[in-house]
């Protein structure tokens, strides 16, 4: 009886996965000026930089785009005071990737500790979404740049001068008198902690765990790809302590991936110029940005080609189908990781 009940179980949140696919959640707020501020934190450097022909230095910068994607849930006068420690968590991260690139040994090392403490870290102060993902993400587009040849000072210089612009563009509307008037909580509450409840601390348990099993995945497939492997788990992960959730964001990830790849494999081949393809990765985030809370699936599709198409630029790599082929493959072995670890949470009933 307990088997059959267990089956069902897991037959009603894989149906409810499924049957998410094709739900569009009502957004909370509107998100057209949260979209438009990470448009142009990831757009302006590199069209500025093109402009000043370095163009591999614009994409490196962009790099630093993803602050201006934590806070956004708070009034801007208490995100000031969150996005300097989130500018210091993303700077070290690519101040980690880029010294342990050229060291693959090294590499895999930080991939085992930087996901456990970001995670640590932002669960014990409760920084919600995105939550420790672009920690991750950062560090291994570092290792795998700087792996790839570039200069590491260079790149360090950029990304950091690229995390100072995104973090401005984040503060902007503190430009508004009205927006100053609001009342700010302190520090203390608007980041409350260090404290691990029991849902973060099951959520810490599975960043760690999906960590060291998407390496060993990566071990067997290729270590280069071990931290999109690591990525993809610890994104489905999430901040949200529940075992429906986990399934859910498993399947959606598997999906819009997939999807994402196939919109990638279109878009890589064209000739686009700097530019253009600078606008065009400023428009694939306002995207997201627009559809990320309301259809998680729906915003991989346009994530995937952003991720992809930036780090091709960033280290030049040109054989499309290969890189998409891998991405799925790595994709689906760290959603699988990720969903799966949903059930180290207890089934509310």
């Amino acid at each position: 009886m307990p088997r059959k009940s267990a089956g069902r179980r897991f037959a009603a949140d894989l149906s409810h996965a499924l049957s998410s696919l094709f739900r569009l959640t009502a957004a909370p707020a509107p998100r057209w000026p949260i979209g438009l501020r990470a448009a142009i934190a990831i757009a302006v450097p590199i069209a500025a930089m093109t402009l000043a022909g370095r163009a591999d230095l614009g994409f490196q910068a962009a790099t630093g785009a993803f602050v201006a994607l934590y806070g956004t849930h708070l009034p801007v006068i208490e995100r000031a005071r969150v996005v300097p420690f989130l500018a210091a968590g993303l700077l070290a991260a690519a101040v980690l990737g880029a010294v342990a690139g050229p060291f693959p040994i090294a590499t895999i090392a930080g991939l085992a500790v930087v996901p456990i403490v970001a995670a640590a870290a932002m669960f014990a102060f409760s920084v919600g979404p995105p939550g420790p993902l672009f920690v991750v993400l950062v560090y291994g587009l570092s290792a795998h740049i700087i792996g790839s040849g570039a200069d590491a000072a260079t790149y360090v210089t950029a990304v950091g001068c690229g995390i100072l612009f995104a973090s401005a563009v984040s503060l902007a509307p503190l430009l508004l008198p009205s927006r100053r008037r609001v009342r700010a909580r302190p520090l203390r509450e608007v980041l409350p902690g260090p404290a691990l409840s029991a849902g973060a601390r099951m959520l810490l348990a599975r960043v760690a765990l999906v960590t060291l099993a998407g390496i060993g995945i990566g071990l067997l497939l290729d270590p280069d790809r071990a931290y999109w492997i690591v990525g993809a788990a610890v994104a489905v992960v999430g901040v949200a302590a529940d075992r429906r959730a986990a399934y859910a964001r498993g399947v959606h990830r598997m999906i819009g991936t997939v999807l994402g790849a196939a919109l990638y494999l279109l878009l890589a081949p064209l000739p686009i110029p700097a530019l253009w393809l600078a606008l065009l990765l400023g428009v694939l985030q306002f995207t997201i940005e627009l559809v990320v809370v309301r259809n998680y699936a729906l915003a991989l599709v346009f994530i995937t080609p952003l991720v992809l198409l930036l780090t091709g630029a960033a280290t030049g790599a040109v054989d499309t189908v290969a890189v998409a082929t891998e991405r799925v493959v790595d994709t689906l072995a760290g959603a699988a990781l990720g969903a799966l670890s949903g059930v180290l949470h207890a089934r509310e009933e």
